[in-house]
């Protein structure tokens, strides 16, 4: 008879974690449903109140102006670039940094590596000024190439913090037996240890790519009077609507659904590798 009460808790208790994940979810799904929603409601019910939260006529209006404007496809090519190019440099320069932070020994490795991770702690506001001068001076002021650079100051402090735990991880055997064999360091690096490594690559790539994808403060001052060279998110802010004085609600939406969905599609293809990078170490056999 004791056990029933213990029973009754039990269940009650995954019934209140099982409405607690679902409340979570829909708090998290709910934005980008509505912006789905409102992409594709026309005009007329989009500016109904009170708003409807199905929409009763669907119409690819919005998708289609959106996809015909010139500065949403060269906004949405530019932030491919440099999101494409900044995880590329994060990985490869944060790779070799990190391999020589965690498998080598130098003085003042500890220390340095403290300074790398403080470089993350600043916002991005409070660096901009200082940024906008060096980027002027050197000529880069309107050009992507400025947008690269800048998003590595936040980007690869980050990846090498990463990938030092990872490195210095691997058992050291590896290396011995690699040495043994003939290779050189440089080919244990990348035959070996590198592919050990692959989720924690995929990992720290994925979010690079994310927070470059999604920035707007360093876009917007860097481009501000050079349009060819504004990103996605700096496009959708200068949407104009058709009507003088009309804000393209629908449009906006539409193309915050169609930015969204490439960070979704290569989520749910490294998904794997992204679950190993974030486990892994945490159970030591």
């Amino acid at each position: 008879m004791a056990k029933q009460p213990v029973k009754l808790i039990d269940r009650l208790g995954q019934i209140g974690f099982g409405a607690l994940v679902v409340l979570i979810f829909l708090y998290t799904i709910f934005p980008f449903y509505w912006a789905l929603i409102s992409a594709l409601k026309p005009e007329a019910e989009l500016i109904r109140t009170p708003a409807t939260f199905f929409p009763e006529t669907i119409s690819f209006a919005n998708f289609e102006a959106v996809f015909r404007n010139d500065k949403f496809l060269r906004g949405l090519f530019n932030s491919a670039i440099v999101s494409i190019s900044v995880v590329l440099l994060a990985l490869v320069i944060g790779s070799f940094a990190a391999y020589s932070l965690g498998r080598l020994k130098f003085r003042g490795k500890r220390w340095m590596l403290y300074l790398i991770l403080s470089m993350t702690l600043f916002p991005a506001i409070s660096i901009l000024p200082g940024l906008f001068t060096v980027v002027n001076e050197l000529g880069l002021y309107g050009n992507i190439t400025s947008l690269m650079l800048s998003y590595l100051i936040f980007t690869l402090p980050f990846t090498i913090w990463v990938l030092t735990s990872f490195f210095k991880g691997l058992p050291g055997e590896l290396e011995q037996a690699a040495l043994v064999d003939g290779c050189t360091p440089f080919q244990t690096f990348y035959m070996i240890l590198l592919p050990l490594v692959a989720p924690a690559l995929v990992t720290t790539g994925l979010l690079a790519f994310i927070g470059a994808w999604n920035e707007y403060l360093f876009a917007l001052t860097f481009t501000l009077t050079q349009p060819a060279a504004q990103t996605v998110t700096v496009a959708i802010t200068n949407f104009t609507g058709v009507i003088a004085r009309n804000e393209p609600f629908g449009e906006i939406m539409a193309a915050s659904v169609i930015v969204t969905v490439p960070l979704i599609i290569l989520v749910l293809i490294f998904q794997r590798r992204i679950v190993q990078g974030l486990t892994a170490g945490a159970v030591k056999g």
